[in-house]
């Protein structure tokens, strides 16, 4: 199989997307003066802009590759609702995994710009875990999309604003192994702990730090090989997957680990890196790659996307390009 032939075949998947959806609002201008009131910069604003964020800008990455993501998630029935509609809507990406409810609140993450650098991220959120009586009502969504869609693959996107819950994981991990389908899962510290038995599992490296409260320091790949191989065994886990950053991305199985170095790029902004990166794993995962071969083209995805500024899905044809390129892919079989 060649790389065009297995980029081809992300049309037929599915990907189910379960987590916190974020509106990411830009404001670009120019700084040109200090302020006389305090001495801050004076921004003259130029242009706005909303973009689907979070869990919804992993869906858009899913799209972007080709296949079809079914968004999953809890907002506020809040000012913001009709925007995240509108905004989903214009993307075409399916709203039936959307639950509005009046005891949330959309988030929203501003981010000023100027000159194509970020200067400032104001944060407009809460993080209180989820009633129970709505995780109820996600956890039946949950189970009316795994019965009408054919899913190949499901994404936990954790950014800790309280849509993923221990019992959501349970539950929902649970439901998955009996339908064949394989997890994968983007973490933050509050549910760490929690997530077991899942396929695919990828923290960066501060968030493995933060996750096991170690101190690893990113040049010492002997102790942090022995971490992963712990941390994988205990938890039940197939695939554990650490972004690194600048020093590429570490991967290790049951059959041994990988130290794949960063690709050389001009980088703009790693915002949205986690989420490209995720979203190609879960696509290659659902067709049984190798877990080196996984990392090999999310890394590449994943600083495709550094280089744009603003948090932006992966382009399907220049990643496709840098594979072909680099010769990514040598005669591996389609499972699907």
């Amino acid at each position: 199989m060649d790389t065009k032939t297995l980029f081809g075949s992300f049309r037929d998947l599915h990907v189910l997307v379960i987590g916190d959806v974020i509106i990411d609002s830009y404001l670009w201008g120019d700084v040109s003066r200090i302020s006389p009131e305090a001495p801050v910069p004076v921004l003259t604003a130029v242009k706005r802009e909303h973009r689907l964020g979070g869990a919804a800008n992993v869906a858009l990455n899913i799209q972007s590759l080709g296949a079809t993501p079914v968004l999953c998630s809890v907002i506020g029935d809040d000012g913001h609702k009709k925007r995240v509609e509108k905004l989903m809507k214009k993307k075409s990406l399916i709203t039936d995994g959307l639950i509005f409810s009046e005891q949330r609140k959309t988030s929203v993450k501003t981010r000023i710009i100027s000159q194509n650098q970020h200067i400032l991220r104001i944060d407009d959120e809460t993080d209180d875990p989820l009633p129970e009586n709505v995780t109820e009502l996600l956890l039946k969504r949950i189970s009316n999309l795994l019965q009408e869609y054919k899913i190949d693959a499901i994404i936990f996107e954790d950014y800790d604003k309280g849509v993923i819950t221990k019992r959501l994981i349970e539950e929902t991990v649970g439901a998955a192994k009996e339908k064949g389908i394989p997890t994968l899962v983007d973490p933050k510290k509050r549910n760490f702990e929690n997530y077991r038995g899942v396929t695919f599992f990828k923290p960066n490296f501060k968030e493995f730090n933060e996750g096991l409260n170690h101190n690893i320091k990113a040049s010492d790949k002997e102790e942090l090989v022995k971490a992963a191989e712990k941390f994988r065994n205990e938890h039940d886990i197939r695939i554990l997957m650490i972004t690194m950053a600048e020093k590429g991305v570490f991967i290790s199985d049951k059959n041994g680990h990988s130290f794949i170095p960063a690709e050389v790029r001009n980088i703009s902004d790693v915002s949205g890196a986690g989420d490209t990166v995720i979203s190609v794993s879960a696509l290659c995962l659902a067709f049984e790659l190798e877990p080196e071969t996984i990392a090999r083209i999310a890394n590449m995805a994943g600083g495709i996307v550094c280089e744009m500024p603003g948090v932006v899905p992966v382009d399907k044809h220049v990643l496709l390009q840098e594979c072909e390129d680099k010769k990514v892919l040598n005669n591996i079989s389609l499972v699907k």
